[in-house]
């Protein structure tokens, strides 16, 4: 009964990736607000030109970033699955009342 079970992606790494995309898109953020504020444009206003402007410059600068989280989060999803479809063929397996 020692079935060989393909290796579950590992937790720490899938947070990982997901704490350093995030943690990169806040200081890229910060970066431009503070870009903003040395340009002279004041409270508010300059964090909405930092949105803007953060929002298409991070699907360039942090593509591997969020590439390498897409990965993780895609393995655990489909390790997930296959857990699943796996449990649910033993179980329709000991069915007794199936046709």
């Amino acid at each position: 009964m020692s079935e060989e079970r393909p290796a579950q992606p590992a937790f720490g790494r899938w947070m990982g990736s997901m704490w350093l995309f995030t943690v990169l898109r806040f200081g890229l953020f910060f970066a431009l607000w503070g870009l903003m504020v040395l340009v002279g444009l004041k409270g508010l206003f300059a964090a909405i030109v930092a949105l803007v402007l953060s929002v298409p410059l991070s699907l360039v600068l942090l593509a591997k970033p969020r590439a390498a989280f897409t990965r993780q989060l895609e393995a655990r999803v489909n390790a997930r699955r296959e857990q699943r479809a796996e449990f649910d063929a033993r179980l329709d397996a000991d069915d007794p009342d199936e046709v």
